[in-house]
């Protein structure tokens, strides 16, 4: 049994060796992210969208140029969600504006689907800003109202959850 145990005591003594992460590498990644992007040099007309917590500002130019989010092309921002570029670009069809404007959005909060909608309702109160007789094409769609859905809040004393109820002693 001593034999044993001095072949575990043998066996548990490692070397650690640790890895360091350079910083070189992470800073020249962050540098090929940024780029240029071509704006018309007119006024924006400025709306506020949102849904649960996301918030999205979104200014459109007159004129063509790029629909931006976030400092990114929108096709890449959104690149999780399944037809992205038909769910943002809804309003500008149903309004036959498609081609004429120019998006800049800041968006925050929230997940990536909330985004998408925050962003939709900001387009659909920007484009009646531009035009009062685009409310009726995007209130029939649905894209002029407010989702208020939110997400329930937490209580204390409940374990953690929503609608968890407490505990009830059984003796």
């Amino acid at each position: 049994m001593a034999i044993k145990m001095r072949k575990k005591a043998k066996s548990t003594v490692k070397k650690v060796v640790k890895k360091e992460i350079t910083t070189q590498t992470r800073s020249s990644s962050t540098k090929a992210i940024h780029r240029e992007f071509t704006f018309p040099k007119t006024s924006y007309i400025e709306a506020v969208g949102r849904r649960k917590v996301a918030t999205a500002r979104v200014r459109i130019y007159e004129g063509s140029g790029d629909f931006v989010v976030n400092n990114m092309v929108a096709g890449e921002y959104f690149h999780g969600i399944n037809n992205a570029q038909a769910l943002y670009t809804k309003p500008f069809e149903l309004t036959g504006t498609k081609g004429k404007f120019a998006v800049s959005a800041t968006v925050k909060g929230s997940g990536i689907n909330a985004q998408i909608e925050a962003l939709i309702h900001g387009l659909s109160r920007a484009l009646v800003e531009y035009n009062p007789e685009f409310k009726i094409f995007l209130k029939a769609v649905g894209f002029m109202t407010r989702n208020d859905r939110m997400k329930e809040t937490r209580k204390i004393g409940m374990g953690g959850k929503a609608r968890r109820k407490r505990q009830s002693p059984k003796r």
